[in-house]
């Protein structure tokens, strides 16, 4: 079984060029967590995915820095306050990000699989030790996508297998 086997050659993509809102469009529209991000040409990218774009809502720094004691002995204690969503104004963070392109949010170390990758790859991939994917783009010689391939994808044609 080879990549071509398990991809989904009808494939939703970002272009590089799209902002924020136009992603947030895409996500209300499939049912999908993440997309590619290609080129003109149909390169691929990046990848957005959901957690990037909830990330714009979220401030980096969530840590107090508290000193207590007096001089010379202050020491500091690290105190973490993660505000709720409901004191998150969501409206206001939305229409600053809305312009924002997607090139601005996107990983760009995407990992890729040509049709010809072994199932074995594709399974290294989904199931490794490194960052947690979940869908992996399918590329020819050149670096246009073909095709995808999720993990549901992977799952089910292992299932439909078993069953023959």
């Amino acid at each position: 079984m080879h990549a071509r086997d398990l991809m989904e050659t009808d494939v939703k993509t970002l272009a590089h060029d799209e902002d924020v809102a136009d992603a947030f469009r895409k996500f209300a529209r499939y049912s999908f967590s993440g997309f590619p991000v290609v080129d003109d040409e149909d390169r691929v990218v990046g990848v957005v995915t959901e957690s990037d774009l909830v990330d714009l809502f979220e401030p980096d720094d969530e840590t107090l820095w508290i000193p207590i004691g007096l001089p010379p002995f202050v020491d500091t204690l690290t105190y973490q306050v993660k505000a709720p969503w409901a004191d998150l104004d969501l409206g206001v963070d939305m229409v600053r990000n809305a312009d924002r392109p997607v090139s601005d949010v996107m990983s760009t170390d995407v990992v890729t699989v040509t049709p010809d990758a072994d199932v074995d790859a594709v399974l290294d991939l989904l199931a490794g030790e490194g960052p947690d994917i979940n869908r992996v783009p399918v590329v020819d010689d050149d670096g246009r996508i073909v095709g995808i391939i999720a993990r549901q994808d992977v799952i089910r044609a292992f299932r439909d297998e078993r069953l023959r």
